[in-house]
């Protein structure tokens, strides 16, 4: 892939990512920001000290500006990166085109970026958490993503090498078994963190995870769905062929 695709994927990949972001923005204010507000009602009925500082940013200015700095930023950045991955990936996972190709990354990212750490180290709402343990279950988080992106690839590998022998549905069925019984093991060896206060409000608890997943599940689908679309513009009108072996799309001038 020449160096002009790359760059105008890459522009296009961080404004897929930014109205991604804006998706994604909704669903966190509207069903993430009630849930944050309860815990954090939680924590000041809890509290046992009436002088709680002064506040430097806030809870407004938090839950509107500072949540919408966080999620676009994050969306551009994330689309950028995504973009990069789905340049290297197209041609090399098989015979896709770009949209195929986008929306089987985006599924995949989701899935070992996300959704496999989040099932180990789930997000919790403000005030159910040891602050003393914060450096511990950030390192293990980023720890669980590395192991499933990288047992992800390699089941990627792993089932491309017994497709010849096993046929493409069932090197797929062996590839996904040998991803979850790997991912078992981490769960099983790593450690676990259970902090949050028995008498935690169970349906707070709840909503805030689910809008923590609602929040990501939004951002990959529309970033998938919006990129592809973008990128087979970009490459169907000027596609000559795909090289499996490269990932290469020949152009005509």
């Amino acid at each position: 892939m020449n160096t002009v695709s790359v760059r105008s994927l890459l522009v296009r990949g961080m404004l897929a990512g930014l109205v991604a972001g804006c998706a994604a923005l909704l669903v966190a204010y509207f069903l993430g920001e009630p849930s944050v507000d309860a815990s954090i009602g939680y924590e000041e009925a809890h509290s046992h000290h009436d002088d709680h500082g002064v506040e430097l940013v806030g809870r407004t200015l938090q839950s509107t500006a500072g949540l919408a700095t966080g999620v676009l930023v994050y969306g551009v950045a994330f689309g950028g990166i995504a973009a990069l991955a789905f340049c290297v990936a197209l041609g090399r996972i098989g015979r896709f085109g770009p949209r195929a190709t986008a929306a089987l990354l985006s599924l995949g990212g989701l899935l070992t970026v996300y959704v496999v750490p989040f099932l180990k180290y789930p997000a919790n709402p403000p005030a159910t958490s040891d602050p003393d343990t914060i450096g511990q279950r950030t390192a293990l988080f980023f720890l669980m993503i590395a192991l499933s992106v990288l047992l992800g690839l390699a089941a990627i590998i792993l089932g491309r090498r017994l497709a010849p022998r096993l046929g493409a549905w069932w090197a797929t069925v062996a590839a996904v078994a040998a991803f979850v019984l790997a991912v078992g093991l981490a769960y099983a060896f790593l450690p676990s963190y259970d902090e949050v206060p028995k008498d935690f409000p169970a349906s707070v608890l709840w909503r805030f995870r689910l809008s923590a997943l609602a929040v990501q599940g939004v951002l990959w689908t529309g970033f998938g769905l919006l990129f592809g679309h973008l990128a087979e513009r970009r490459l169907a009108p000027r596609a000559g062929s795909v090289d499996p072996a490269r990932g290469v799309v020949e152009t005509t001038p």
